[in-house]
């Protein structure tokens, strides 16, 4: 008895073992597939909301036309400290205007039109950022999963010596997981570029946070702020006494006079109405992998020197491209293409991947039909829940719980899959479903978009 008792509990481990596993790679599949979607965060925002005013630059006086008129529709309400102007660009011609309070979008002449309405977009990139877990615990764990791919992607190297020799070696037809091994290698060798820079920024955008605090604790006496300050600049000090609002207007003028090249992409206006007011313009470099270059001024709209983002030290210029080079934020349409292509094959191979180790714990004698059901509903559950949490957006609106419809639906999928029956695997029936779901959102997409 005791020796099938021993193998059974050492059985029962391994299982557990391969869970754990699991869970892991479900967690970077699902980052990786919804850091391919969000390519398109700017192009999902405008298909969310269709008759936002649309527009191909805005002038100065409008800016400030409209910074007015939010300000003052907040009368009553605690003074908002930072008011955020989104110009108008390429990707997303649409002005709009974010405070404290609310987020609305303004016409050409600054007039307000309606409030924003983007949950889905948002959703979107709060779950590939930090897996809609608030604060710091959520970034991190995505920032891990970076330094898991860049682990994965330099160890795999290691492990096939002949791998970029076969780089164009592909055995299509599965023989013992043969097929699937070498899609897995092709991808992996075609795509090790774009997976090593993906790995490398995401985990400096996930980690970087948790840098920042380790650096305002030892050196800055807990001011996150002053750590974050040599790269980024600093804030002024606050004078909350009354004062006219601050002159956006001239401070746009100035910048179009003496940096023509350039391009706004923001306006930050800090502390408004208030005698510590100041102004920040956000503006893109052509040709500069850069999110921006920051251009300071005072309330009356003088200016007061840039930040250094374009210019400054390495480890500026290197922080202010991360962000650009992990979502593709650069070259248009053709770069979002390739990021969407790439990202792809990163998310199949990370998928293959899995398969590849089920079936080898197969072929030991390991067969667990439920894992593997499991991984099935891993696969294609976390499309479903994306797709049918967009479906939820454009028929309950923006309102809609977006979070709970997607994180019950992806943990239910897999979890019914491998507590289903088990043979014959479930794949088949949640394939067709993602297919339904995926054309019911199409239709509804297209039906909405055309009645505006």
């Amino acid at each position: 008895m005791t020796p099938a008792i021993s193998k059974q509990a050492v059985q029962r481990a391994l299982s557990g073992h391969a869970a754990i596993g699991l869970l892991a790679s479900a967690l970077l599949y699902l980052i990786c597939l919804t850091g391919t979607v969000v390519v398109f965060y700017q192009e999902w925002q405008r298909i969310e909301q269709p008759d936002a005013p649309e527009m191909a630059a805005i002038t100065p006086d409008a800016v400030q036309r409209a910074v007015a008129a939010v300000l003052a529709s907040e009368k009553g309400k605690p003074a908002t400290t930072h008011l955020y102007v989104h110009m108008p660009v390429d990707g997303l011609p649409r002005t709009t205007i974010t405070t404290d309070h609310q987020a609305v979008h303004v016409d050409a002449d600054g007039r307000i039109a309606m409030p924003e309405e983007n949950a889905w977009s948002e959703f979107l990139l709060h779950a590939h950022y930090a897996l809609n877990i608030p604060g710091l615990v959520g970034m991190t764990i995505v920032g891990i999963f970076g330094v898991m791919i860049l682990a994965l992607s330099l160890s795999g190297i290691v492990a096939h010596p002949r791998i970029f020799r076969d780089a164009f070696r592909l055995r299509a037809r599965d023989n013992h997981g043969v097929g699937l091994a070498d899609w897995h290698n092709r991808l992996s060798v075609w795509t090790l570029p774009f997976s090593l820079a993906i790995a490398l920024t995401g985990s400096m955008i996930g980690l970087g946070a948790v840098g920042a605090y380790g650096l305002a604790a030892a050196f800055y006496k807990n001011d996150v702020e002053a750590a974050y300050a040599p790269i980024f600049g600093k804030e002024h000090g606050a004078d909350a006494s009354p004062a006219p609002l601050a002159n956006v207007s001239a401070a746009l003028t100035w910048l179009a006079s003496n940096h023509p090249e350039v391009r706004p992409t923001y306006v930050i206006l800090h502390d408004p109405q208030t005698r510590g007011q100041h102004i920040q313009l956000i503006a893109e470099h052509p040709r500069r992998l850069i999110y921006g270059e920051t251009y300071q001024f005072g309330a009356d709209g003088s200016y007061h020197g840039k930040v250094g983002m374009s210019d400054g030290h390495m480890g500026q210029q290197l922080a202010a491209s991360t962000y650009n080079l992990h979502f593709g934020n650069y070259g248009g349409l053709p770069v979002k293409l390739a990021y969407i292509l790439f990202g792809l094959a990163l998310t199949v191979v990370v998928a293959t991947g899995t398969s590849i180790w089920l079936g080898k714990r197969q072929r030991r004698g390991l067969h667990e039909p439920r894992l593997r059901a499991g991984w099935d509903g891993v696969i294609w559950g976390v499309p479903i829940a994306l797709t049918l949490t967009f479906l939820a957006r454009l028929l309950l609106g923006n309102g809609a719980p977006l979070i709970a419809i997607f994180w019950t639906l992806t943990i239910a999928i897999p979890l019914l899959a491998m507590f289903g029956r088990p043979e014959p695997r479930p794949k088949r029936l949640i394939q067709r479903l993602f297919v339904a779901a995926l054309l019911a959102a199409l239709i509804v997409a297209v039906t909405g978009m055309s009645m505006v």
